[in-house]
């Protein structure tokens, strides 16, 4: 095995390890409990407003989870929901305006250890390893042929 492929094949775990133990302290924030699933949410609503069924199909979540997922945000504060003036059955998500330092200051704590891990890299480096984890994602859900 190639040295640079044996010690990825020590390091994910111990990086899937410590993300999770990143990621699995909840965070209570007025009696709801924010989880790494709505950090995702809360990460694409703060990039652009979007429709709750376009962040549940950007996640690969079903609706009523994503639904669940702004519930507990708009308590919270961090998000709002309204209908879509174009077709009033859509419901558009968005951070408020005063809402976005907090958000970000959340968001960035949430992502802090990878923000610091990729700033190391250079814009080649990062978006190379972006590409590799998007290959790894796809493999590791792609279906498997009859087992």
């Amino acid at each position: 095995m190639h040295e640079g492929m044996r010690r990825l094949v020590q390091l994910l775990p111990r990086v899937m390890r410590g993300m999770r133990r990143q990621t699995d302290e909840p965070f209570d924030l007025r009696g709801v409990t924010l989880g790494p699933r709505h950090g995702s949410v809360l990460a694409l609503a703060r990039d652009q407003e979007r429709s709750v069924g376009v962040l549940a199909t950007e996640l690969d979540l079903n609706l009523a989870t994503v639904s669940g997922l702004v519930a507990d945000l708009e308590r919270v504060g961090f998000v709002e929901r309204s209908a879509d003036p174009a077709d009033r059955r859509r419901t558009i998500v968005r951070v408020p305006p005063d809402q976005e330092v907090v958000v970000d200051t959340w968001l960035a704590g949430a992502t802090a250890p990878i923000v610091r891990a990729l700033q190391q890299l250079s814009a080649e480096e990062r978006a190379t390893f972006v590409k590799a984890m998007a290959f790894l994602e796809s493999e590791l859900n792609a279906p498997t042929g009859g087992v």
